[in-house]
């Protein structure tokens, strides 16, 4: 059994509990919080609910620890202090910064001979590896990269900054148009604006000018100045009612030609449609968190990302079930 433990426990700590559940060869031992421990209460029965200031305790009782914090400041800190006790894994989604993040865990791992493994999740995770795969097949092509339709948990936090804003949600949406020109494999050059919409539903405050934060949304920079953005204003029981959930998705697809002459066009797509992100994300985590296990049973240490790591070490079944099945 691999003994997975869980910093923080939000809806992604949440989706890991699940996810280890569903996984025989996978048992949670214990979550870890900063809240007062007695006011977390889990659903796995046996399992220890206990602070993070207590971690260092559960040194040589847990095989992989799965850190469910955020990217922008949790994370960075996290995951190089962790990986001193233990064999870890994060899902760091800033993409711009995985290789500053990359080199301060592989120093932490390496130092304390422990495997640590970064950005698992969908993107990056799962869609990282259908670029990768796309680029070796086709050189000769183009990537693109949409996603939705879905919740942005972060659009909807800056939505949610701005003043009068009650409570709001914001939706990611492909446009149909762009998605379809590049299926047909035209290659075509795509600003941002024309890959993507999106769609806010905000609660306003009472009192609150519904025209002054519209236009604090539609013009705030990096999160909605570069798209065309609609604001639809709706009640708190609406937003509860048609919005509750955490869905989201996306495609990856390449476009490329082979031939002397590259007269023969091809597509490679990898879609997702999820009806929960931190859930799948989980599922994923979780899954190489065995490899994560295995690899520190063989001796490896250092930081891992999806792309080191062979498709077999995330499977509970033998190499010779997974020939037999599955190739």
């Amino acid at each position: 059994m691999v003994r997975i433990g869980i910093i923080g426990y939000g809806n992604l700590g949440r989706g890991v509990e699940c996810a280890v559940k569903q996984n025989e060869d996978t048992e949670l031992v214990a979550v870890f919080t900063r809240r007062d421990p007695q006011t977390v209460k889990i659903l796995t029965p046996g399992a220890t609910v206990a602070s993070v200031a207590d971690v260092a305790d559960w040194k040589d009782k847990i095989d992989v620890m799965i850190i469910c914090g955020g990217s922008a400041t949790d994370l960075p800190k996290q995951t190089p202090e962790y990986a001193k006790l233990f064999n870890v894994v994060d899902s760091f989604d800033t993409h711009a910064r995985i290789p500053e993040h990359f080199a301060n865990v592989d120093a932490a791992a390496k130092a304390a001979g422990k495997v640590a493994l970064i950005s698992c999740g969908w993107d990056p995770g799962m869609f990282s590896l259908n670029r990768l795969y796309a680029n070796c097949i086709l050189p000769d092509g183009k990537d693109y990269t949409f996603w939705g339709k879905g919740v942005s948990q972060g659009h909807s936090d800056a939505i949610r900054r701005v003043p009068g804003v009650k409570n709001g949600k914001q939706y990611t949406i492909p446009v149909e148009s762009a998605l379809e020109a590049v299926r047909s494999g035209a290659n075509p050059e795509l600003t941002t604006r024309q890959k993507h919409v999106r769609e806010c539903f905000v609660v306003l405050e009472e009192g609150a000018d519904p025209a002054a934060v519209e236009n604090a949304i539609k013009t705030m920079p990096n999160y909605f100045a570069d798209y065309d953005t609609t604001v639809h204003f709706i009640s708190e029981e609406e937003l509860e009612r048609d919005h509750a959930g955490i869905p989201h998705g996306g495609f990856v697809i390449r476009s490329g030609k082979t031939g002397w002459n590259g007269e023969n066009k091809h597509v490679i797509e990898y879609s997702l449609k999820l009806d929960s992100n931190p859930e799948f994300t989980s599922s994923v985590i979780v899954a190489y968190a065995r490899a994560v296990a295995r690899l520190s049973a063989e001796g490896v240490s250092g930081c891992k990302t999806v792309f080191d790591i062979a498709p077999a070490y995330l499977s509970p079944l033998s190499g010779e079930e997974i020939r037999a099945h599955l190739l």
